[in-house]
């Protein structure tokens, strides 16, 4: 039988943490200058190393040559205490959520007056401590504020409001937090070489996204992927059918659709979401966080979005590139306004294909948004198709040579190009007493 993959490299020193140092920093400067609490508190979301970073310390300080910040690794208290250990006589772990009246704490009381067996100190590790009553709490009271010299307490909670504020002053309370996308994208990726894993492009991103942010939780859905691989690698296909998230084929064809409002292609893409059973309100989540993309590609450099998009590879970069030019920026937030709006409107939906086309259908056609942003959309729809660029560049003529004839000036519609500004009024000005409107919405049919 396989260890799962977050217990087979559960981490043994602070040093193999990722993600945490507002947490280890203190913890190693304080080891190191003996200025060790009695008690502490590490409170986070789950899976982000509370637990772990309890018995480490509980290593650290009961290590032979400790209290030390880098425990020795070969002492029978830190071989004890390994990730492959039956666990120290001296360091007791409770599960608070199935011990946690007042018998339990007078039991921790009792155990806490007789010295270690062997160990430096007697630790106590209270696990899901949010879980103890309030009369449990009190009971701990007294032993939690005025320990025996050789006792020390560390409660491991994910709710550390419901620890009473008596027990809490009397800890050393240490936050825990999420890892952020980067630095989990290098350690899970870490953890494939060493597992010599292959990955598909794209695969390890899904993975990280998955996760949360959640050290544990990545490694379970990797490990997952790994136990349901065929040989030695992940294929995309596979791990997008199993993480439940939009294929990129998928996402590309109803980008493109909407960015060209290809209306056929577009409901199409939403016939295929509906007809092979995926989740729309993670469809819809998947295209608004391709739209997020998106955006970040329109605004920054080729490098700046790379920076943020950790992961993604270069072909696809490019390929975001393509499909920004075909919105524009006010397009690009509309139409994210317009999806984050439809998973609102999503939450509970009796016909989610109804919710979805209706979404399409308000991203395909801005003059539907009657606000600013649906303004600017179509003016920079207009401006994509006569070729200006920030409403100053140049376009054919013959909108405006026509115009022009109208008004007398005897300038041929087939003139030569034309600024869409300047050129346009001085020809219709020489030729004519009143001003010629020379707009080019005024030819070009509405968006």
């Amino acid at each position: 039988m396989v260890t799962a993959l977050y217990r087979r490299y559960r981490p043994e020193t602070f040093a193999d943490l990722i993600g945490q140092s507002q947490v280890t920093e203190p913890l190693m400067t304080a080891l190191r200058t003996n200025r060790v609490n009695h008690a502490y508190l590490f409170s986070g979301p789950r899976g982000c190393g509370k637990t772990t970073s309890a018995r480490i310390l509980a290593r650290c300080l009961n290590c032979a040559e400790g209290p030390t910040d880098t425990p020795c690794g070969v002492c029978p208290s830190c071989i004890e205490l390994a990730r492959d250990g039956g666990g120290s006589l001296d360091v007791v772990e409770i599960d608070a959520a199935s011990h946690n009246g007042v018998d339990d704490a007078r039991d921790i009381r009792e155990r806490a007056i007789f010295a270690p067996a062997r160990d430096r100190y007697k630790i106590f590790i209270l696990d899901e401590a949010h879980m103890v009553t309030p009369q449990g709490f009190n009971a701990l009271l007294k032993i939690v504020e005025e320990p025996p010299e050789h006792v020390k307490f560390i409660f491991a909670t994910t709710e550390p409001e419901k620890v009473i504020g008596t027990i809490r002053s009397r800890t050393h309370h240490y936050p825990f937090r999420l890892v952020p996308p980067g630095p989990m994208l290098e350690y899970v990726q870490q953890m494939c070489d060493t597992e010599k894993m292959q990955v598909a492009p794209g695969v390890l991103p899904l993975v990280v996204r998955a996760g949360g942010g959640s050290p544990r939780d990545t490694l379970s859905l990797l490990d997952q992927l790994m136990a349901g691989s065929d040989g030695a690698s992940i294929e995309y296909e596979r791990a997008v059918a199993l993480l439940g998230y939009t294929s990129a084929a998928l996402l590309d064809e109803a980008v493109d659709a909407i960015g060209a409002r290809d209306a056929a292609s577009a409901f199409d893409a939403v016939d295929r979401v509906i007809q092979t059973g995926q989740d729309p309100r993670r469809f819809v989540e998947d295209l608004l966080e391709r739209m997020r993309d998106l955006i970040i590609v329109d605004a920054t450099s080729a490098a700046g979005a790379a920076a943020v998009l950790r992961g993604v590879p270069q072909d696809e970069l490019d390929r975001m590139a393509t499909q920004a030019a075909q919105f524009g920026p006010a397009e690009l937030s509309r139409t994210a306004d317009i999806l984050n709006a439809a998973l609102t409107e999503m939450s509970g939906a009796t016909s989610p294909r109804l919710h979805l086309e209706l979404m399409i259908a308000r991203a395909l056609i801005p003059a539907t948004d009657d606000s600013t942003r649906g303004a600017l959309a179509r003016v920079e729809r207009l401006e994509r198709r006569i070729g200006v660029a920030g409403g100053a560049g140049e376009f054919d003529g013959a909108g405006a040579g026509a115009g022009a004839g109208a008004a007398g000036s005897g300038v041929s519609a087939g003139a030569a190009r034309v600024s869409a500004g300047a050129g346009a009024g001085a020809a219709a000005g020489a030729a004519a007493p009143k001003p010629v409107e020379t707009s080019a919405s005024a030819r070009i049919e509405p968006a």
